[in-house]
């Protein structure tokens, strides 16, 4: 037996006669990292310069990687190419799919969703056209969330900062809910050892207390009919299967069974009272961390939100800025704190109806600041996908992106007659933000709360 894993935590997985706790011990008695990236479709590069090992079998565009790279020091790690993820959580792209969920544009919401690795991921898989609402309930974890979403580039998200039980003034409003919710972390002991020591049967107890507080909280926001998604990187049948029970049993919900390739390794599990699907993921089995997933179908009746209570408030932003900008298409423009910012139209009123009951920190693509009849871009125009690619730019080799990255001074060779004003700062052609040539000298405008250090 393990010297490494807690006896209590043994103890219950060996309640499962099929449960192979012998291996599963010997794989966390060394500590080992496994490194995958997911790409971002909307920003094209050559993935084949990176050292692959194979693709991540339940996840389109994604892959294990050989040795972990210095991702600081990459600058399309920066702009938004890719993101560094747990490959076992890139399971909810499969299941998105298999619900057909990205046939047709939809409403979703992920309510625990910082750093953001599962938003972005929801992002890509889903209908370009949906409506992604990015929810960290953690305000000191808002920023990073935000920021990796401005990478990824897209205009259809919303950020929020919200206690759970704010979405219940949204009823009926999403068709999709995804719940990654605050856990013990026992799946994460076998590339952290440090996380062991922080686990006990009181803190399972606790954290299962707290998923239902956020679900029974708001889940009156799904609509009838509509999907949740309910995952932990836990092993604790206290937090998984047994939360899946509860749902049902409280809430008229139906599990619903994905079908998984046996060849994956992924252990296809029932709960104990109501049969109910669900997906663990364990490290002696298949390379990734300990992950638990399930997927219920919301049955009972929901009243749902009337958006005639919706206020129509006057835009006063000025629409005309934007197409020198961007390719603005099937977008309007609205100001924030003089901050102009694009919108998909079709979720204009949306936006009110969100803005009237939540506190948001980010809507759309923000374009930048007017300055009378100026705009100053903002680096999130840089990163958007939307961005116009015949503005005036500049290419960088990598160590000179590695000194814009740091914020110093270029020495690009840039002659300020030949170029002036506003320029993307590119790499490999991705765009990396901007910089201004001015008569006499050029200013680095990458954001210096997310510049990097010298390494």
């Amino acid at each position: 037996m393990s010297n490494i894993l807690p006896n209590d935590l043994l103890t219950l997985l060996k309640g499962d006669p099929s449960f192979d706790y012998e291996a599963f011990s010997a794989v966390h008695d060394k500590e080992e990292k496994t490194t995958s990236i997911r790409l971002n479709p909307s920003k094209s590069f050559d993935v084949s310069t990176y050292d692959i090992d194979r693709e991540i079998p339940w996840c389109q565009h994604a892959y294990y990687l050989k040795e972990r790279p210095v991702f600081t020091l990459d600058p399309l790690f920066h702009s938004g190419c890719y993101y560094s993820q747990e490959a076992s959580s890139m399971f909810l792209d499969y299941v998105i799919r298999k619900l057909k969920l990205n046939s047709s544009p939809i409403k979703a919401l992920d309510m625990c969703a910082a750093p953001g690795g599962k938003s972005t991921l929801v992002n890509s898989t889903l209908h370009s056209e949906s409506l992604l609402v990015a929810n960290e309930i953690i305000k000191s974890r808002v920023n990073i969330l935000t920021s990796n979403l401005v990478k990824w580039g897209n205009s259809n998200v919303v950020v929020t900062n919200n206690d759970p039980s704010a979405f219940g003034r949204l009823p009926g409003y999403f068709d999709l809910m995804v719940v990654d919710a605050p856990c013990s972390g026992s799946g994460m002991f076998h590339k952290d050892h440090s996380a062991i020591d922080e686990w006990s049967l009181a803190n399972v107890k606790l954290c299962s207390e707290r998923q239902q507080r956020i679900l029974s909280q708001s889940l009156s926001a799904l609509k009838t009919g509509g999907y949740l998604i309910y995952s932990t990187c836990s092993y604790s049948n206290e937090e998984n299967e047994e939360i899946v029970d509860w749902l049902i049993s409280e809430f008229v919900m139906e599990s619903v069974h994905i079908g998984v390739d046996d060849s994956w390794g992924i252990t296809v599990t029932e709960s104990k009272e109501h049969k109910a699907s669900g997906y663990r993921f364990y490290p002696h089995l298949l390379k990734g961390e300990g992950f638990f997933c399930a997927v219920l179908k919301k049955k009972a009746e929901q009243g749902t939100f009337s958006m005639k209570k919706v206020k129509k408030e006057k835009n006063v932003a000025p629409q005309h800025f934007a197409k020198n900008w961007v390719n603005a298409e099937g977008h309007y423009s609205f100001l924030h704190n003089n901050f102009l910012h694009i919108f998909p139209q079709r979720y204009e009123q949306d936006l009110q109806a969100l803005q009237s009951v939540l506190y948001l920190k980010n809507a759309g693509t923000e374009l930048g600041e007017l300055k009378g009849k100026d705009l100053i871009p903002s680096h999130d125009l840089a990163l958007s996908n939307l961005v116009r690619r015949d503005l005036p730019a500049i290419e960088l080799d990598l160590e000179e992106a590695q000194n814009y990255l740091r914020k110093e001074q270029l020495s690009v060779g840039i002659n300020p007659e030949n170029l002036k004003g506003w320029i993307v700062v590119r790499y490999k052609g991705i765009n990396l933000g901007w910089i201004k040539a001015m008569p006499s000298r050029i200013n680095n405008y990458y954001p210096k709360e997310i510049r990097i250090w010298n390494l």
